[in-house]
């Protein structure tokens, strides 16, 4: 392909809506008539990888500097494509290694992927002229497409693989042999086939605050996101799947919610490296706590559940708010627990 070289592209698609990273640089790769990797190792070179690590969480500058100038897209429209373009937002500060808060974790492996870290909704795919991946799908709390009132999906329906969508292009002659990335690169089962499930929940409130934080994600840069109520869920959350025998606060609360605890706890657990099922489990338990934290807290507390240290446990910056409450539990003795 002659002209990759040149300080514009050819073929300079602009992101669409949302649209994460990888997936609008294999809408590039593809319109300039190349495999996603044959395309890269062109015009980035044997020095630069992307397809052997998150490079939607990493955000590269060479990267992000390539796409702008030979794209011609806005810096910040490409920045914007990114996981890293969440922070302050979703996490406090970012890191390159290790577990961030609310970005599902692919679990790279080589150019493999062992994580079930992209979601999609198959409405969605099924309606796209051309079907692309959202950045929204990488957020661990945003398991229902407010568009079409659907759950989303964390695996292929039929083979249960992960979505790899850069594989689509594995033991393909050609790139013009390749289906569309909402095909399972397992399998080949179209991803826009998958069942359409209706949103659930177990309580009316807790599910109406959920829904509010992944009906704020479509809003420009966070417009909507309150950052340290995420954070407070995420601490929540983190009680809840704790390997300490002192704390039973998931079992409490699925207890009153009168619903099944799904979780198995092996290990340390994150709630990024969850399935879908898991976490939207954890996400509808912390809700129904975060719709009158201080009252459920304290009843949490009086069934002997959690104690205060664990509160603020590893939770730091945590915002005033929090620390008030929290410091309501701070002298036993002026509470009387409830036997058991």
């Amino acid at each position: 392909m002659k002209g990759l070289t040149a300080s514009l592209w050819p073929v300079r698609y602009k992101p669409y809506p949302d649209e994460l990273l990888t997936s609008w640089l294999i809408r590039l790769a593809w319109g300039h008539g190349l495999k996603a990797q044959t395309f890269c190792n062109r015009v980035f070179g044997g020095r630069h990888q992307v397809w052997n690590r998150d490079s939607d969480r990493l955000a590269p500058v060479w990267l992000i500097n390539a796409l702008v100038e030979q794209t011609g897209t806005p810096r910040q429209i490409v920045y914007g494509t990114t996981l890293r373009a969440y922070e302050g937002i979703l996490y406090p500060h970012f890191r390159p290694s290790g577990t961030l808060p609310w970005v599902q974790t692919l679990m790279v492996y080589h150019r493999s992927r062992r994580g079930y870290g992209v979601q999609f909704c198959p409405v969605c795919l099924a309606e796209d002229e051309c079907p692309y991946f959202r950045r929204a799908w990488r957020v661990s709390f945003n398991t229902m497409c407010m568009r079409h009132g659907v759950m989303l999906h964390d695996r292929c329906p039929a083979c249960g693989m992960p979505v790899v969508y850069h594989r689509m292009e594995m033991g393909r002659g050609s790139v013009f042999e390749v289906g569309s990335m909402a095909d399972c690169h397992a399998c080949g089962f179209s991803l826009v086939e998958a069942p359409r499930q209706e949103i659930w929940g177990y309580d009316s409130q807790a599910l109406s605050f959920h829904l509010g934080l992944c009906r704020a994600l479509t809003e420009p840069a966070g417009a909507g996101m309150v950052p340290d109520k995420l954070r407070v869920m995420h601490q929540l959350i983190r009680l809840m799947v704790s390997r300490y025998k002192t704390i039973s606060l998931r079992q409490y609360v699925s207890k009153t919610l009168g619903v099944d605890d799904p979780i198995e706890i092996a290990g340390r657990v994150f709630v990024e490296t969850q399935p879908l099922v898991a976490r939207h489990h954890l996400i509808q338990l912390a809700a129904w706590l975060m719709v009158d934290l201080a009252t459920r807290l304290e009843g949490a507390w009086r069934a002997g559940t959690l104690r205060y240290n664990h509160l603020e446990k590893d939770f730091d910056e945590a915002p005033d708010w929090y620390r008030s409450i929290a410091d309501l539990f701070m002298d036993w003795r002026r509470h009387k627990r409830s036997p058991g």
